[in-house]
């Protein structure tokens, strides 16, 4: 994404109680910005893991959308979170990393989430 104003992307998650709740805001300073979520509980694609939802920000769109799937395939419970985040810690080429588990929200890096 292309921004001139801040502007805020709503996080839908299923059933976490985070869906609708929260938002990512983004800077025009911030962009260009590939944003890209995945989940295993949500849609009809096929993942090796259950997250609600784990969005990945990144210059790159294209590593935007493969980090999120494979960040996505290694959460199964939301215990997985905290170790999730600091194996993601080493790719410089992520901007941020939000992951959340039902109830259980983990993030890291340059990432602004803001109330609903």
């Amino acid at each position: 994404m292309k921004v001139s104003r801040t502007s805020l992307i709503g996080i839908y998650a299923g059933v976490s109680p985070f869906t609708g709740k929260i938002a990512l805001e983004i800077n025009p300073q911030e962009t260009p910005l590939g944003i890209c979520t995945s989940s295993g509980t949500v849609g009809h694609s096929l993942s090796l893991g259950a997250a609600d939802a784990v969005i990945v920000l990144s210059h790159s769109a294209a590593l935007a959308d493969a980090a999120a799937t494979a960040i996505g395939n290694k959460v199964i419970a939301a215990g997985d979170i905290d170790v999730v985040i600091e194996q993601v810690k080493v790719m410089p080429e992520l901007v941020g990393v939000v992951i959340i588990k039902g109830d259980r929200m983990g993030m890291w890096g340059d990432v602004k989430l803001v109330p609903l």
